[in-house]
């Protein structure tokens, strides 16, 4: 990105943000002007536009709300049934996160839209790392088949849409990174990674910023290194590509980059593997890195000890804030720790409502009626008040609740800036307990600390609610792994057992009511071996999953996937039967 193009881009957020109330009405105008008159929305305004009829008379609403709608386009109805402007195909959500994967309708503004976000934060980043714009970035990308709906149109996931538009194949995020197209675009996982770390590996004195969509991929990659980085010295040593590297745009964008000997190289990356701890490796591996650009808040928030320990001091930055639904901020301060990561809202992206949540009882301040008028609009929230999101969008998503719960940290000019708290429901109960996906990070997060002075390190965790006996129980799945090796670690009986304990006390006073009379059974820990959690992800990946898009689920429902958690089941630990 050329200087005037990044102080363009600088520019571009300080008018969005001073003009965040006006770009805002002129967002919902345009999106009311174009689609007053579709069957969806006419139900309520009756062909009128004015923001009050539509705060007053449109629902907030789910997905479950708007799916007949959608599934009617999907079938083949005209798609002016929700929205004027024709639909070229659908986002397909992960599901790993809120459950079932959600079909959302896209337009060709789309490509517009996540061509702006991108090149903000971009701004954003080579404004706080001198010499970003002056080498490449190491990709870690990877895209899933389109699947063909009845009505002609594909449907995929929003990753897989970007990388194959012109807008990110003629744009910088492509044109300067050490990955090649060819890799990004091929179906084959294994074969995908391969490829991007090794053409990571041969241009490693060049790699300026190494990048994924989620910070479980960036931990997945160290794994994938782990099991093939003596067969990538080779390949560098030879001069020659792995015969099981069978993809023709894999092959072939690779033989422009590994195409002589280069023992050298093998011989220095050998040492750098060899070691015996792998405590900053990334750094090791790429010295000339300024920074990891991932998303590591919400539940990628696990990964960020992981991150550290590997990264060898090179900062995390979590750039934007953005789900299959909408664009809604970029990060302003990259140099933020993991835990006070703040998004600025983009106020050109949607049109943002919020509604109050009172995070003390974890339901809503106050009960909305289907008008929604009590909706909070973008630069009236309050300072330290939590809201769930819900947006309108110009692709058929009217008054949405994007199930997202955020909270107000500052402005910058006038547009607000939030910290994600957690999703809106309820991961596990077993009577009247309600624990949130957020209450469950905060309770883990206050344990593992027990786990640093021991040199260990959390790497991944999920949770169930076992029910198979009476009383029923909380359950945590924990992977843990050493600081100074790659061995398996000698776990304390004792100390595991304070981690459950430190656990419980976190939850809310419903909880430990019900664990104090009985009605909970002490919490349990299951410590799994080391791979455990990379083939959960290869288990929802073969279900559809995007690998770029993965989420560890905070809660298992699967009863297949619990069997993968359980089959690596290395320990298995309690909280005290009595503890309050």
């Amino acid at each position: 990105m050329a200087r005037n193009e990044y102080e363009d881009g600088l520019r571009m957020i300080e008018e969005l943000t001073t003009n965040a109330q006006q770009i805002q009405e002129q967002v919902l105008g345009e999106i009311l002007k174009r689609n007053a008159g579709t069957e969806y929305l006419s139900r309520f305004l009756h062909g009128q536009t004015e923001k009050q009829l539509f705060k007053r008379n449109v629902p907030t609403v789910t997905y479950e709300d708007t799916k007949p709608y959608i599934d009617r386009i999907v079938n083949g109805e005209p798609s002016d049934i929700l929205l004027a402007e024709p639909v070229t195909g659908f986002f397909r959500s992960s599901g790993t996160s809120g459950g079932q994967p959600k079909l959302i309708p896209y337009t060709a503004e789309f490509a517009n839209q996540s061509a702006i976000s991108n090149a903000l934060y971009r701004s954003v980043n080579i404004k706080y790392f001198d010499g970003l714009d002056q080498g490449k970035t190491m990709n870690l990308l990877f895209v899933k088949p389109e699947i063909k709906t009845p009505s002609g149109l594909m449907a995929t996931m929003y990753t897989t849409i970007y990388f194959k538009s012109n807008s990110f194949k003629d744009g910088p995020q492509a044109k300067f990174s050490t990955t090649p197209i060819e890799t990004i675009l091929c179906l084959d996982n294994k074969q995908s990674m391969y490829c991007q770390l090794l053409a990571g590996l041969l241009q490693r004195h060049e790699v300026v910023r190494i990048s994924s969509i989620f910070a479980s991929v960036l931990a997945r990659s160290v794994k994938f290194l782990e099991d093939y980085w003596k067969e990538m010295c080779f390949d560098i040593r030879t001069g020659c590509l792995s015969d099981w590297v069978s993809d023709p745009g894999c092959k072939n964008a690779m033989s422009s980059i590994l195409n002589r000997p280069n023992p050298e190289l093998a011989d220095t990356l050998e040492q750098i593997f060899d070691d015996e701890s792998w405590e900053g490796i990334i750094k090791k591996l790429w010295p000339q890195a300024k920074c990891i650009v991932s998303i590591i808040t919400g539940s990628m928030s696990q990964y960020s000890s992981l991150l550290d320990l590997y990264g060898g001091g090179i900062p995390l930055v979590s750039p934007i804030y953005a789900s299959s639904e909408a664009t809604f901020g970029i990060n302003l301060n990259p140099l933020s720790k993991p835990s006070d990561i703040s998004y600025t809202f983009l106020p050109n992206m949607a049109y943002f409502e919020f509604l109050p949540v009172n995070k003390d009882s974890g339901e809503e301040a106050q009960k909305f009626e289907l008008d929604g008028a009590s909706a909070v609009d973008l630069t009236n929230v309050k300072l330290g008040q939590c809201y769930e999101v819900v947006v309108t969008t110009s692709t058929g998503l009217y008054r949405y609740r994007v199930g997202d719960v955020l909270k107000v940290t500052g402005f910058h000019n006038n547009s607000p800036q939030f910290q994600f708290v957690g999703r809106q429901n309820v991961v596990l109960s077993i009577d009247l307990d309600k624990t949130s996906e957020a209450d469950l990070l905060k309770s883990i997060t206050n344990a593992k600390f027990l786990l640093d002075p021991l040199g260990f390190v959390l790497t991944t965790y999920s949770s169930y609610a076992d029910i198979s006996s009476t009383p029923g129980r909380y359950v945590l799945f924990w992977e843990v792994k050493m600081k100074a090796s790659n061995d398996f670690p000698k776990l304390d009986a004792k100390i595991m057992a304070q981690c459950c304990s430190i656990v419980e006390e976190s939850f809310d006073f419903t909880y430990k009511s019900l664990r104090k009379v009985n009605t909970i059974a002490p919490l349990e820990l299951r410590v799994v071996k080391h791979g455990t959690f990379d083939a959960l992800m290869d288990f929802y990946v073969s279900k559809g999953a995007s690998i770029s898009q993965y989420k560890t689920p905070s809660c298992i429902k699967s009863e297949e996937a619990l069997k993968i958690l359980n089959s690596g089941v290395e320990g298995k630990f309690f909280s005290p039967k009595t503890i309050f």
